[in-house]
């Protein structure tokens, strides 16, 4: 016999051995199918007793049932139940996310930079790290527009700091959130001048380094390590006496090292990104090498232009072979 109760159904239905009841709720979102079975009969007051086990399939968004009906569910169902709800709310809200991170990657790889910061800064109030650092590259993204304005890219990579930071913060162990840390403290480093930006140096290196022990199959971290390595081998006679004036160790690399990290981000990923086939010709420039240089400047020069970066890098390479 059914009856009911705020909202509820329930169904009684006795075995040889156990007793199961089913209570349905219905709300205008979702519906939670709840079974309950007891192998000594059943309270039938509708909370659950001792040798009860609960069995909970909620169809729908559960979210508005969560915070209508809180009480009417722990007076009448008991807080069991109530944790099950919960649980499934849980589940469906990182459903969501994973539906707007497929979204988002689909509009990335399609190159809809507009349309991918819009709909990433619907949700700039998440906790979700994977949502937040690709928040940070939409943001950062934007910045480097052509047609973005001077005022508007600043206050963009300030905005795009502050998203990776929070992606830390939420997740440590996210590879991207150390990478794209690491990258906008970079970029705000040209706003606040030498000594911040050398200062700033030891931090991206650490945080490209936890980046790449993360993932080691990253290549485009292991690509930007070659880069800290490359800026600091070629850094200008003038910023290395301002780094030995502020700090007893100032950072350093050399061409060696860069030309290392560029060598295994190619291992890792082949002809994933044409800066990096420059970089390899350019680095072996720098080291005298004119046949290699030669031979990742020409790989360069004939990379497929899908970007407008790849076409400018086209034609830095091209004039660099002539040059040879």
């Amino acid at each position: 016999m059914g009856k009911e109760h705020y909202g509820l159904r329930t169904e009684h239905v006795q075995s040889a051995k156990r007793e199961y009841a089913w209570r349905v709720l219905v709300t205008p979102t979702c519906i939670a199918i709840i079974q309950i079975s007891g192998d000594r009969g059943l309270d039938q007051s509708g909370s659950i007793g001792d040798g009860e086990s609960v069995r909970i399939l909620v169809i729908g968004n559960p979210g508005p049932f969560k915070r209508g009906l809180i009480f009417s569910t722990l007076s009448y169902l008991g807080f069991e139940i109530y944790q099950a709800i919960s649980q499934a709310a849980v589940v469906h809200a990182a459903a969501k996310v994973d539906e707007i991170l497929e979204q988002a990657d689909y509009l990335y790889e399609s190159g809809e930079t507009e349309k991918l910061y819009q709909l990433l800064t619907s949700y700039k109030e998440s906790e979700d790290a994977e949502l937040l650092w690709r928040l940070a590259r939409a943001s950062r993204d934007i910045a480097q527009l052509s047609k973005t304005a001077e005022e508007e890219k600043k206050r963009l990579v300030y905005e795009a700091l502050e998203y990776a930071k929070r992606a830390l913060e939420k997740n440590e162990s996210s590879f991207a959130a150390h990478k794209w840390y690491a990258i906008c403290i970079s970029d705000v480093g040209d706003y606040e001048g030498i000594k911040i930006k050398i200062a700033n140096a030891y931090i991206i290196k650490e945080h490209f380094q936890k980046a790449i022990e993360l993932n080691p199959k990253d290549a485009t971290s292991i690509h930007l390590m070659g880069i800290w390595c490359y800026t600091f081998a070629e850094m200008p006679w003038y910023q290395r006496r301002i780094a030995k004036m502020l700090f007893a160790t100032p950072p350093s690399s050399t061409y060696e090292e860069a030309l290392s990290y560029f060598h295994r981000a190619e291992q890792v990923d082949p002809n994933f990104y044409s800066k990096n086939l420059l970089l390899l010709g350019k680095t072996y420039l720098k080291l005298q090498n004119k046949k290699l240089a030669a031979f990742w400047l020409m790989k360069a020069k004939d990379y497929p232009a899908h970007t407008e970066e790849d076409k400018q890098i086209q034609t830095e390479a091209a004039q660099l072979l002539t040059s040879l």
